[in-house]
C-alpha cells in the first residue's frame, strides 16, 4: 500500500511510523509546504519520498490529508478532482466545514472523514511519536456518503494500528469534541494566561508547579496555527460549552466569596461522578 501523507507534523508523521512499522504501508509519500517539515521528515525516516502534491496523489493508494482544518477546505477539493481509484481520508478536529465543502463532489464517495482522537501538545515532523495512536478511539463520520471500499480501507487502516472505530455524524462529531477535547484547551490557554498574569517570578512557576498544574496547563503549549482555525470552523459548539464553563466558574467564585464551603464541597462531590465514566 503507498500512502501519501500531506501535511508531516505530529499527526501525520505519527501515522507514518506506526503504518510502516506495522507493514501497512509498503511505502510513505510526503507532501509538505514547508522544505523544513519535509528535510526533518526525512532526516528521522518518517517519509520515503516527497513529491509535490499533483504527483503523489497520482502515484499513491490512500491519501491521508493531515494539515490544519483551514487548509483542509481548501486542499480537499483539489486532491477529489485529481482522484480515480484513490482513497482520501482526512484526520482534522472538526467535521461540518470540511464535510459541507465537498457534499456535492462526483468524487465524494472516495473520501472517508475521520478523527483518530490522539495526540500531545507538541507539533511538527520533530514531534512525531511511535505508538501515539495505539488503542485509542478514531471516530469515522457520515460514513453512508463515502463507498463500502473507501470505508473498508480506512477501517482496516485504523484495525491496523489498532485503534477502536466510532461511527458518528458530522453534527454530533462537532458537539462532542467541542466539549470533551476543544473546551479543555481553552480552559489551558486561559490558565496558562491567568498564571503568567499573576505570577511574575517565572522561576517560582518553574519550581513550584505541581504534577497537577503542569497536566491542567500541558495544552496551553499547543499550536495556534492548529487551534484557531478548529475554533473558528466550531465555534458555536465551542461557545456554548464555554458559556457553560464560565457559568461553573462563577458558582465556584460566588461560593467563596460567601465563604459556602459546604456548597463548595458539594460541588467538587459532583464533579467527582467523572470517575465514574473515566476510570
Amino acid at each position: 500500500m503507498i500512502i501519501s501523507i500531506i501535511g508531516i507534523g505530529l499527526i501525520g508523521g505519527s501515522l507514518a511510523i506506526t503504518l510502516k512499522e506495522n507493514g501497512f504501508a509498503k511505502k510513505i509519500i510526503g507532501v509538505d509546504i514547508n522544505p523544513d517539515n519535509i528535510d526533518k521528515a526525512y532526516r528521522r525516516h518518517l517519509i520515503d519520498e516527497d513529491m509535490e502534491l499533483e504527483n503523489a496523489i497520482d502515484n499513491s493508494d490512500i491519501i491521508i490529508l493531515s494539515t490544519s482544518v483551514d487548509v483542509m477546505l481548501k486542499l480537499l477539493p483539489r486532491i477529489l478532482d485529481r482522484v480515480d481509484k484513490q482513497i482520501v481520508m482526512d484526520v482534522g478536529s472538526t467535521k461540518i466545514s470540511i464535510l459541507e465543502k465537498v457534499k456535492n463532489h462526483p468524487n465524494r464517495k472516495n473520501y472517508v472523514a475521520s478523527h483518530p482522537m490522539a495526540g500531545t501538545e507538541y507539533s511538527g515532523p520533530e514531534a512525531a511519536i511511535p505508538n501515539l495512536f495505539d488503542n485509542k478511539c478514531t471516530v469515522i463520520c457520515d460514513k453512508e456518503n463515502s463507498s463500502a471500499e473507501a470505508v473498508s480501507k480506512i477501517e482496516s487502516l485504523y484495525q491496523s494500528i489498532p485503534m477502536s472505530i466510532v461511527y458518528l455524524d458530522s453534527e454530533s462529531h462537532d458537539i462532542h469534541t467541542a466539549y470533551v477535547s476543544h473546551i479543555s484547551h481553552i480552559s489551558s490557554f486561559a490558565l496558562a494566561l491567568t498564571v503568567l498574569a499573576k505570577e511574575k517570578d517565572e522561576n517560582r512557576i518553574f519550581e513550584l508547579a505541581s504534577g497537577g498544574f503542569g497536566s491542567t496547563v500541558r495544552l496551553a503549549k499547543s499550536s495556534p496555527d492548529m487551534w484557531v482555525p478548529i475554533f473558528r470552523q466550531n465555534r458555536d459548539n465551542v461557545l456554548d460549552v464555554l458559556d457553560e464553563h464560565i457559568n461553573q466558574l462563577a458558582r465556584f467564585r460566588s461560593l467563596l466569596i460567601k465563604k459556602d464551603y459546604d456548597s463548595f464541597y458539594r460541588l467538587i462531590q459532583e464533579s467527582n461522578e467523572i470517575k465514574r465514566i473515566l476510570k
